[in-house]
Order: structure tokens, then sequence, then C-alpha cells
């Protein structure tokens, strides 16, 4: 896999929805939604060492993953180097893995495409089950974890899962690797303050000038290369 393949289609999505006319069960019961009472703050500089969630193994198969979805090239780092791995541990282990801003208290029913997946667990739930059916079914076939076996079926792998056509016990395998998916490309693009995006290198990749404060100069300049050095919110990520 190419990390254009990875990076580029992200920036290239649009914003637009389409309203769909399937037909959807309507929920009319009122069911109250919690809401958080804790504020907001900035987050704080990525931590030194250690895992806030992930367990030492489960960081080795994310870093696999990971770096078969965006891998070290000329272009720049892949995604372990890149700090994606410290990245998604750190957000499991806060609001994102606990699905703080998520409406989770049912009933649970299907709806359109347009309307999302709907799921019981939470993020932090999902990585730690997906990665344990994905151990499971390599130890199974292969007698060795994802990370130890070759480039060629790791790919193979997570193709199947892409499609559809794996299957794991009691996860759904393409809306894991959705999620996977999801999650690397946040933390390749994000801002490094987050723990990942590393010397800012995905920035560096699309050529975004990070969190600048005045763009007033650079409005007359159109269809001209700015050539900015990206800025992070956080003091020295360069």
């Amino acid at each position: 896999m190419n990390r254009r393949d990875a990076l580029i289609s992200l920036v290239q999505l649009t914003a637009l929805s389409v309203a769909g006319s399937a037909g959807a069960s309507v929920i009319s019961a009122r069911t109250p939604m919690p809401v958080g009472t804790q504020p907001e703050a900035l987050p704080k500089p990525p931590r030194k060492g250690g895992l806030a969630y992930l367990a030492a193994d489960e960081a080795r198969e994310v870093a696999a993953i990971y770096d078969r979805l965006i891998p070290q090239d000329e272009l720049g780092m892949s995604a372990s180097q890149a700090g994606c791995v410290e990245f998604i541990d750190r957000e499991l282990a806060g609001a994102f893995g606990q699905a703080a801003s998520v409406y989770r208290l049912g009933p649970i029913v299907p709806g359109t495409a347009e309307q999302g997946p709907q799921f019981t667990q939470t993020p932090a739930e999902r990585y730690r089950s997906g990665l344990g059916a994905l151990a499971g079914y390599c130890q199974a076939h292969y007698g060795k974890p994802f990370s130890a076996l070759d480039g060629d079926t790791q790919d193979s792998l997570l193709r199947a899962m892409e499609n559809g056509t794996l299957h794991l016990p009691a996860i759904n395998a393409a809306a894991f690797f959705a999620l996977l998916l999801q999650n690397v490309r946040e933390g390749y693009l994000a801002d490094p303050m987050y723990g990942g995006n590393r010397d800012m290198v995905g920035w560096k990749l699309i050529g975004f000038p990070g969190a600048r404060y005045d763009y007033r100069p650079y409005l007359d300049k159109k269809g001209m290369a700015l050539n900015l050095e990206p800025v992070s919110l956080l003091d020295g990520a360069g």
C-alpha cells in the first residue's frame, strides 16, 4: 500500500453528504442523552515513555498494521516512526477511546448508510477486541502474530479485512479496518501536540502550513508556491 493512497485520498474527501431515501426506522421515543460537564482544555504535550492504554504486544501489532498502511519511503517516515502508535494510544486512553461524545444508550437499530454505523463498544474496546481477534486468526492460520508475517501476507490480510472477506470472531473486520485507517490518517496529519505527525512530516508531505495565526499576507498570492514551513501548536514540535 502507498502512503499516497492512505493520505491524499483523505485530503480529497468532500464534506458534502447526500440525503438518502432508504426507509430507516424512525425512533420517536425520548431517551435522555448525558451531557458532559467537564470544560474542554488543550491537550498536554505528548508524554514521554510508557503506554497509556495499549499493552506492549497490542502496540507492536498496531505499529505493524499502521506501517503497512503508511510505510516508510523516500517521501518520509512510516506511521510508527511518525508517532501514530503513541497518538492512538493516548486517544484510546482519553475521551475518544471512551466514546465520550457519542450517543450509545440505544436502541441500536440499522439505519441508512448516511446515518453511519452504530457500535455498542467504545473505540478502546473495539481496538482490544479487534486486535485480539486478529491475533487469534493469525496464530491459528500461520502460527505467529500479524507483526511476524511477511509484508505480502500482511497486505493480503488487510485487504481481506477492508473488503469484508476476512471473518474474525465477534467483530466486523471491515469496520475495524476502517477505524484503523481513520486513526492512522489522523495520527499522521494531526497537530504534533497530539503525539503523532512527528517533525510535522504529514504536513510537509501535503504542503499544509500548519497552525499559523494570520494568512492575510498571502491572500493575493493565488496559484503561487508559498513554501511555508509548518507551524505546530506545540512549541518546538519541528
